[in-house]
């Protein structure tokens, strides 16, 4: 998906001319990288806030219009205000198309709903990685890589290495292999399974003709008549 977005060239710089911007409805920000000197640019606040809910923004090639020219760019890196829906500032890196990019994809899940985990033993899913680092061409940056849950089952966990990558993605080398999602049934519904098979066992003891059943109340008044015949042969 192809996105793009407009910057303008930002002549001050300094704390008070980026509070003057902001002020302005605009929000600073600086595109580096390659044989350009980074070059200072600013960006409308509203247009560049709604942008950042985009997910593919932060893991696509944009497109950058700035004084005329079009630059593929990355974004890098966003600061935001600590309590305010304010962005301070923002970096974009440009792109060789010719060179490896290292980028964090996100993760998205898929088939949960008819795994063994979830379909027999009403097991949670639980996400435990939501973002992979990935090394790619420009051209072969992925949106996002998907993690196919159906064959997950209870006490099973799908790791890193397990992923399926596009073509030319290959996965930036960890010393360990993290979990991205595992199946655990909630401790609730185990507590009551066991109760109910507590429950069955317990009746199943009690129930007439069972070993170490409770004699009935018939057979206690033939145990009453043979005490009292063995009394009066005393």
């Amino acid at each position: 998906m192809a996105i793009e977005f407009t910057a303008f060239p930002r002549a001050g710089e300094g704390r008070g001319a980026s509070r003057r911007m902001r002020r302005a409805g605009k929000a600073p920000g600086i595109v580096y990288g390659g044989p350009v000197a980074p070059t200072p640019i600013e960006l409308d606040h509203n247009a560049l806030f709604h942008a950042l809910r985009n997910e593919a923004f932060h893991s696509s090639i944009l497109t950058m219009k700035l004084d005329g020219a079009a630059t593929q760019v990355l974004l890098r890196d966003v600061q935001m205000h600590p309590f305010r829906n304010e962005i301070l500032h923002v970096d974009f890196q440009r792109v060789d198309e010719n060179r490896r990019i290292h980028m964090k994809v996100p993760l998205h899940f898929k088939n949960a709903e008819v795994s063994p985990a979830v379909k027999l033993n009403g097991a949670v899913v639980s996400h435990v990685t939501t973002e992979v680092d990935i090394s790619c061409l420009p051209k072969d940056l992925p949106e996002f890589i998907e993690v196919d849950l159906s064959e997950l089952d209870v006490g099973h966990s799908i790791h890193v290495s397990a992923l399926k990558l596009p073509a030319g993605v290959t996965l930036v080398a960890r010393k360990t292999d993290p979990v991205v999602a595992t199946a655990v049934v909630p401790r609730a519904q185990v507590e009551t399974e066991e109760e109910t098979a507590a429950a069955a066992e317990g009746a199943a003891a009690a129930a007439p003709g069972a070993e170490g059943a409770a004699p009935a109340a018939g057979d206690k008044k033939e145990e009453k008549k043979d005490d009292k015949k063995d009394d009066k042969k005393k």
